[in-house]
């Protein structure tokens, strides 16, 4: 069988699974995404004391900021169907002195392995871009939240990508063409309000945010070299055009006005039944 040309969807299938701990890593101490994951999760009201849950938890980076928050009295669970990510992510709790306030499982976001209402919290960042079936996700997400507590979605949207490059449309070819190839909805972060309030959700409520990046900092340019090769890889361009295509982004960033931009968005909804604490 042909793997999918998302990796995300089974890294541990991938050649180097351990490249995506270090590339999941390296993209959460970037200064911009810090700030777009610590901003929505402010946006989420997480209080000292809560139970939180994250799908798609990955190596951690989200769940340790969300331990910090709710402090020793809270307790964050991350739930993720790769076995690397999880047993990275363990050994980084324990290395920041988080492993009493946090556990990662391994599970399938469609069936998590929890109890129903057991939650104050349930959150999926950068995930939903992913998930081959969203809704039962999402379904499951609201299903282990209790009566009044928080869904929290945070996406990109890939319809939204910005580059000051000198070929546009070669620019426009490689990122629509790659994102509707690898994803089944690549403008997933639009969705999100849409899709909470199709869930039932109440007092549903949308932050937008931008990544920008004015020099190829490690994530970024890693980022738009894969997209030249999976561009490459559908066979949309050449490698002479994929060559020429990053040689001007460097030019661009040695001259000092490279310009990278793509929305991200965020989304929170109550669940029915009962009183959003503070």
């Amino acid at each position: 069988m042909t793997p999918h040309p998302d990796p995300w969807r089974s890294i541990d299938r991938q050649p180097d699974p351990a490249r995506y701990v270090r590339m999941m890593e390296s993209r959460g101490q970037t200064p911009t995404q810090t700030r777009l994951r610590r901003r929505f999760l402010r946006f989420c009201r997480i209080a000292p004391g809560w139970k939180v849950v994250e799908v798609g938890s990955g190596s951690g980076v989200v769940a340790r900021d969300v331990a910090a928050m709710v402090g020793p009295r809270g307790h964050v669970t991350g739930v993720d169907k790769s076995r690397v990510l999880m047993a990275a992510a363990r050994q980084r709790a324990r290395e920041e002195g988080l492993a009493r306030r946090l556990d990662f499982r391994w599970g399938d976001a469609a069936a998590l392995p929890l109890r129903t209402g057991r939650f104050d919290c349930a959150l999926a960042v950068t995930v939903l871009l992913h998930v081959a079936r969203p809704q039962a996700m999402l379904r499951e997400l609201v299903r282990v939240t209790r009566p009044g507590g928080v869904v929290g979605l945070q996406d990109q949207d890939f319809g939204t990508q910005v580059l000051d490059h000198p070929d546009r449309a070669l620019t426009r070819l490689i990122f629509e063409g790659v994102a509707a190839r690898m994803y089944p909805e690549p403008h997933s972060g639009r969705t999100l309000v849409r899709r909470l309030v199709e869930l039932g959700l109440e007092r549903v409520r949308l932050l937008a945010d931008v990544y920008q990046a004015r020099s190829l900092d490690p994530f970024t340019h890693n980022l738009l070299k894969r997209r030249a090769e999976i561009a490459m890889q559908f066979r949309l361009i050449s490698p002479g055009r994929a060559a020429r295509w990053l040689a001007a982004i460097e030019r661009a960033d040695a001259a000092g006005h490279f310009v990278f931009t793509f929305n991200y968005y965020g989304a929170t909804g109550v669940t029915p039944g009962g009183r959003a604490r503070r």
